[in-house]
């Protein structure tokens, strides 16, 4: 399934190789410099997909990526986890180098593409407003970081949750820190969903819908030809066993539980077995003794071992 999943996604993005790449002005103190460098030499063909993704004929005006030191007045405005964000009317990227990348992203080059998409997305809807769930799926797609431990949330959740309808995932971006970690690994895998299973343009017709005054809502059922209701229950039904069973079964702590089981199993079996010949013993020992009585008592026959 995960090299299914890789070989649709590649297939997905290689069709970005046609697409404009966007102009990225990175912007960085003297003593980041050395981090703006390697910033400004980014896969351009993973950007250029991004821009195919959403469905924009050219990507707009180049955006300002900013980068602000820890101790700047610009850092201490953003929590401590925060490690970069969007202005997406904007066309401005803001990111934190020292800080390490936190969830849903692990390198500053996917932080990077993460925070792009978001301004793309942003002009591909035209500035018109689209639920956080889908912007931020969307931007993970972009990003392409969907991992073993989204995987894990994902199983986590439903495990010890249930489905959560997608209008509830909203209410989790604006929770604490471990809410909006469920909520980015499942607003991800949704529109990682929606990608693969309808029409290659579908998010791109969705946008593009949108981008011309049309509600999100009639704009998912134009461009994908389902409601997200219907959207979401499909997903939540194909997932659900995969998702809810797998990574517990396929787990090394799952593993070494069964392990364990199965030794304490032996142990106690072992233990049934020595108990029950300790009890043939006894049984035995006190036939014999009552037969050597009768014995005593006047019987000729030698006792005779039970099996």
């Amino acid at each position: 399934m995960k090299l299914l999943t890789s070989i649709c996604l590649a297939l997905l993005f290689s069709v970005g190789a046609s697409a404009t790449v966007p102009e990225i002005v990175v912007e960085a103190p003297s003593e980041l410099e050395a981090t703006a460098q390697r910033l400004r030499v980014i896969d351009s063909q993973k950007l250029a997909g991004i821009v195919e993704l959403v469905g924009l004929a050219e990507p707009g005006a180049p955006i300002r990526v900013i980068l602000a030191p820890e101790g700047s007045e610009t850092a201490s405005t953003a929590p401590t986890w925060v490690s970069g964000y969007a202005y997406g009317s904007l066309g401005v990227v803001v990111l934190f180098p020292e800080r390490s990348p936190s969830y849903p992203d692990s390198t500053l080059a996917e932080l990077l593409r993460h925070e792009v998409a978001h301004v793309l997305v942003a002009r591909a809807a035209g500035g018109q407003p689209v639920p956080r769930w889908f912007n931020e799926g969307l931007a993970t797609l972009a990003a392409d970081v969907w991992r073993l431990n989204d995987r894990s949330r994902l199983a986590a959740t439903l495990v010890f949750q249930g489905e959560i309808a997608i209008a509830e995932v909203e209410r989790l971006f604006t929770g604490e820190r471990s809410d909006i970690a469920r909520a980015y690994a499942i607003s991800s895998a949704f529109v990682r969903d929606i990608a693969l299973r309808y029409r290659q343009d579908a998010i791109a017709r969705v946008l593009h819908l949108v981008s011309i005054g049309v509600p999100f809502d009639d704009a998912f059922l134009r461009g994908t030809g389902r409601t997200v209701l219907q959207a979401e229950r499909s997903f939540w039904r194909r997932h659900s066993f995969w998702y809810r069973w797998f990574p517990i079964i396929s787990s090394s702590v799952t593993g070494w539980t069964f392990i364990t089981l199965l030794f304490l199993l032996a142990a106690w079996r072992k233990r049934r077995l020595i108990e029950e010949q300790k009890r043939r013993w006894e049984e035995e020992e006190r036939w014999i003794g009552e037969a050597e009585v009768e014995q005593l008592a006047g019987g000729s026959e030698d006792p005779v071992r039970p099996n």
